[in-house]
């Protein structure tokens, strides 16, 4: 078997377990969510599907699958099937450059716990993450309702608003790392003192309230508004449909933390001791461990703003973006860049 090919299938191989263990991550955050929500307010929450309820998003799927699937009569067809898939499906790419571990060794050859490792990664990331806005834009217009066409506008008016922001607060941690490959962004954090959080703390705090408006997350799901829009871009779709459009915001959540997480918070890096760091594959798994660790404190606070803070007007919103973390982002670029020049 020729080189060529066994790298293949070893990269295949990692495609598939690494988005086997997003989808995992995806359903279960759904279920912490509801889980932590329910503590938040006082309440039990999920506590039938299994012991503890360990097996409600398994119940919640099903229950999906097996709903009546239904077109709006005057709605665009095609767009309206296409939509949950042209949201859902980029959201499960953004893990391709994401450097989960240092490299496991198996027989003898070295496999990065990474699927994918171009000179490009962050701004791959960046790429990718804005298509998303595209599923909801097509999924407001298709539907033909009034409150679908003002979400899917909504969204498109926060993905412009808050690109611009997230774009450029990446710009300071680009120029301080000297690099835009994710790999060596992460290797460069290898003691807790190197991590870009410190150097870039108003970068940090930038990319992360624009990562809440980027996944519509409260304060910032404006899009869907109950109160507002009755469900805003998917108020007109039900069954797997309306899974697919959940599924990809949870996924979207996950992915941003994971980026959150090794652009920032020193991806797998923590001090370990002697034995795990001498033995490569126990390495590896520890971590992968570590990635997953931070990862998961990520996505609590993302649980816990949506949980705790109001929702923002829309002018509220809009000012935000503008006035307040554009010029910020663009000072903390422009800042960091007269640092490293003198």
């Amino acid at each position: 078997m020729s080189e060529t090919l066994i790298a293949l299938l070893i990269d295949a191989a990692k495609a598939a377990v690494f988005v086997g263990v997003l989808m995992a991550w995806v359903a279960y955050t759904t279920f912490g969510e509801r889980r932590f929500a329910s503590f938040f307010q006082d309440r039990i929450g999920p506590n039938r599907a299994g012991p503890f309820g360990f097996f409600q998003p398994l119940a919640d799927g099903f229950k999906f699958l097996f709903k009546e699937d239904f077109v709006p009569k005057f709605a665009d067809r095609l767009l309206y099937r296409v939509a949950p898939v042209a949201s859902f499906v980029p959201t499960i790419v953004l893990i391709g450059v994401i450097p989960f571990g240092p490299d496991l060794v198996i027989a003898g050859r070295r496999i990065p716990l990474q699927i994918a490792d171009p000179n490009f990664g962050v701004l791959y990331f960046l790429a990718v993450a804005s298509f998303s806005v595209y599923g909801v834009i097509m999924a407001g217009w298709a539907s033909n309702n009034k409150y679908s066409i003002m979400g899917g506008m909504r969204a498109a008016a926060m993905m412009i608003s808050y690109e611009v922001s997230l774009g450029l607060a990446v710009v300071g941690l680009i120029l301080v790392a000297g690099s835009t490959h994710m790999s060596t962004i992460v290797a460069q954090q290898d003691t807790i003192g190197g991590w870009y959080i410190w150097q870039q703390p108003l970068g940090f705090l930038l990319f992360f309230i624009a990562s809440l408006a980027e996944t519509h997350r409260t304060p910032f799901d404006l899009p869907e508004a109950e109160q507002e829009l009755i469900g805003g871009y998917h108020t007109e779709y039900g069954s797997m449909q309306l899974g697919l459009f959940q599924m990809g915001e949870f996924a979207h959540m996950v992915a941003t933390c994971t980026i959150i997480v090794a652009l920032f918070l020193g991806g797998w890096h923590f001090p370990m001791p002697a034995f795990i760091t001498g033995d490569p594959n126990l390495y590896a798994l520890a971590g992968a461990a570590v990635f997953s660790v931070k990862t998961f404190v990520m996505i609590f606070i993302f649980i816990w703003i949506r949980w705790t803070v109001p929702r923002f007007r829309y002018d509220q919103l809009m000012r935000l973006g503008w006035k307040v973390l554009l010029p910020l982002a663009l000072a903390n670029a422009l800042v960091t860049a007269l640092v490293i020049l003198l």
